[in-house]
C-alpha cells in the first residue's frame, strides 16, 4: 500500500510503499515456474479490473512500443536486431484491442512465494495501460528475471505461461490476441538487448533473442 503521495522531482516520480517481507524468490525458468507465474498474473489483472483509476500513462518505457528511448533510437545495432524491432513494432502499433490495467514489470525478482503459493507482488510503479494479450505476452517473456540481469525466457516456458494465464482467465485468447501476446513477448527483450549493447553489459537478452527470434516472430505473425 502507498504511504505517501507521489512527488515528481526533475522528471522522476518518487513515493514510499509499505514493505511486505518474507517469502521465497523463484529462480527457475521452467514451464512449471512459468505456469505458476502466469496464473498469478491472470489473478492480478482480474483484481485490477475492479479498480476505477485513470490510466497510468505514459506506459513504462520498456513497453512503450510506439517509440524507443532516445539513447536506443540513436544507437547502431546489428541488422537482425533492427529488422526484428521493425517487425514487432509494426505488429504492436497496429493493435486496436481495448487496454486494461496490468503489471508490466512481471519479473520473478518482484514477487515472493511461500510453499508454492504467492506471498507478495512488488514494484507497482510498473503499472501499464495495454491490451490484456500484450500484458500477458510481455510477462511471458520476462517472468524469469531474478538477478537484475534481464534475459528472455525459454520458448517452451513462455508457451506454458500463456496457457496457464488463459486457463486462470477462463477464456482462450483469439488467434489475433495470441499473435499480439507473442509479439509483446519479444519487445522487452529487444529493449534490453539494445541496452546491453549501449552499456556493454553481458549479452543475455541479446543471445537468447538471437536464438529465439525466428520462432517468436513466426508465432507473432510479424
Amino acid at each position: 500500500m502507498p504511504l505517501t503521495d507521489v512527488i515528481v522531482s526533475d522528471g522522476v516520480a518518487v513515493h514510499a510503499e509499505r514493505f511486505v517481507g518474507g517469502g521465497e524468490l523463484e529462480t527457475e525458468d521452467t514451464p512449471e515456474a512459468a505456469a505458476r507465474s502466469g496464473r498469478l498474473l491472470a489473478d492480478v489483472v482480474r483484481r485490477l479490473a475492479g479498480l476505477d483509476l485513470d490510466p497510468p500513462l505514459p506506459n513504462p518505457e520498456w513497453v512503450r512500443w510506439e517509440s524507443m528511448p532516445e539513447r536506443q533510437a540513436a544507437a547502431a545495432v546489428p541488422a537482425w536486431l533492427e529488422d526484428a524491432t521493425r517487425r514487432v513494432q509494426t505488429k504492436l502499433a497496429g493493435c486496436d484491442l481495448p487496454p486494461v490495467l496490468g503489471h508490466a514489470d512481471w519479473q520473478a525478482q518482484n514477487m515472493r512465494w511461500r510453499h508454492g503459493e504467492p506471498h507478495v507482488v512488488h514494484d507497482w510503479d510498473g503499472l501499464a495501460w495495454l491490451p490484456e494479450a500484450a500484458i500477458a505476452g510481455s510477462a511471458a517473456g520476462i517472468f524469469a528475471i531474478h538477478c537484475e540481469q534481464p534475459t528472455l525466457a525459454p520458448l517452451e516456458s513462455s508457451e506454458a505461461f500463456l496457457h496457464a494465464y488463459e486457463s486462470e482467465r477462463g477464456a482462450r485468447f483469439s488467434p489475433y490476441e495470441t499473435e499480439i501476446a507473442w509479439a509483446a513477448s519479444i519487445w522487452e527483450a529487444l529493449h534490453n538487448a539494445r541496452d546491453e549493447l549501449i552499456y556493454n553489459r553481458p549479452k543475455l537478452s541479446y543471445e537468447q533473442l538471437k536464438a529465439q527470434r525466428v520462432e517468436r516472430l513466426a508465432r507473432a505473425g510479424a
